[in-house]
């Protein structure tokens, strides 16, 4: 009898435990603090880009296809508040489900889940799109394909305002951005302020509960362990006859949707959706999260974004940042914090490959044939 000892697991009903005692505590949180607290305001933000995280994971940490233009995702989303929660095509007078307020202003004005819903259907097709040109590629190129994508979008954004659309509507606003964005209006609440952060967290945290729930079902569902398939081993994946081409445009458009959704949110949050925002640093800065978290793993990819977020929004600007002049040196530690992000993505890469909470296949893949690893002991019993 062979015996395979894997990585350490916890017991289910443990995990569940620790699962419910995490979002208990998330819920709870912005009650520690004034409705308009600074914390508050950057908890959100990084509960957004779990959002994006876990989006991003479904394609690189599930199926193994390097997305280097997920900016683009970010930007349709945000951009799509713009086209249907402001005032930026003004000629138009559309109202559907918002407040007696916002009914008197012009422009198309919808409520933000009907939003959401369009974000997250527009960023699916755009996703399902980057998706056709990399069916016959692998690795790198793939990488290079979905780069070139992020930079169309980023250029569409900035060039939007000379691009016009029925008549003389404009594309996007560019550089100048187009604001002042609907607030979030839900059913049977007030409409959101920028007053009382709280509300917002608290929408935030629905998404990444609605988009974790989405993800576990997915990963353990017959396409998630296909996704898996295909990331080991893309020739086996075929010759055991999972489609590629649906397999692959699969995963491109949930990874997409939810970066849509994400987007929505910050475009309303951030009152703002302007070109500037969309450059290609910040496709590396959320694959920097899920690798720090570690690439397929669910909780991997929530602590990574929370960790990371939390470090480019609190640590680096409020902590750190007057460090090098206590030391006589003349810059801040803003200037460099994208070379901070690839110092610490360098020591996960040395020191811990798999991530802070790695995915159990993944952590034994990258320690198989290590001398001493409990993961790959076999006992043999006569």
């Amino acid at each position: 009898m062979r015996r395979r000892f894997g990585a350490r697991t916890l017991p289910r009903g443990v995990n569940f435990a620790l699962a419910a005692a995490a979002i208990a505590l998330a819920i709870v949180f912005p009650l520690f603090f004034p409705p308009g607290s600074g914390w508050v305001d950057d908890m959100t933000i990084a509960l957004a880009y779990v959002v994006m995280g876990l989006g991003l994971n479904v394609v690189v940490g599930y199926a193994g296809l390097l997305d280097l233009g997920y900016v683009a995702f970010f930007a349709i989303g945000a951009y799509t508040t713009g086209w249907f929660m402001s005032g930026f095509y003004g000629d138009v007078n559309v109202h559907v489900f918002v407040s007696e307020f916002t009914k008197a202003l012009p422009g198309i004005h919808l409520n933000f889940l009907l939003v959401v819903v369009i974000a997250a259907a527009l960023c699916a097709v755009a996703g399902i799109i980057i998706g056709l040109p990399t069916l016959r590629l692998r690795g790198d190129y793939i990488a290079i394909v979905t780069l070139a994508f992020g930079e169309i979008i980023r250029v569409f954004a900035i060039e939007g305002n000379e691009i016009t659309i029925a008549g003389n509507a404009k594309l996007t606003a560019g550089r100048q951005g187009i604001t002042p964005i609907d607030k979030i209006d839900l059913p049977f609440l007030d409409q959101f302020t920028s007053l009382n952060l709280r509300p917002w967290y608290w929408t935030a945290l629905g998404l990444v509960l609605v988009v974790l729930f989405v993800n576990i079902r997915l990963r353990d569902s017959r396409l998630g362990r296909a996704w898996i398939a295909l990331r080991e081993d893309e020739v086996a994946a075929a010759s055991m006859g999972i489609p590629l081409v649906k397999t692959k445009l699969m995963a491109y458009g949930v990874g997409a949707a939810f970066g849509g959704m994400s987007g929505a949110f910050l475009g309303s949050f951030l009152n703002t959706v302007n070109a500037d925002q969309f450059a290609f640093g910040f496709s590396i800065f959320i694959l920097a999260m899920i690798i720090l978290g570690g690439l397929g793993s669910v909780w991997g990819v929530v602590i990574g974004s929370l960790a990371l977020s939390l470090i480019n929004t609190r640590l680096i600007p409020d902590v750190l940042n007057d460090v090098p002049s206590s030391l006589g040196l003349d810059f801040n530690l803003v200037d460099v914090n994208y070379g901070i992000f690839g110092f610490l993505l360098v020591l996960m890469m040395v020191l811990r490959p798999e991530g802070l909470l790695p995915e159990r296949r993944r952590q034994i893949e990258l320690h198989e044939g290590t001398p001493g690893d409990e993961a790959l002991v076999e006992v043999t019993h006569a």
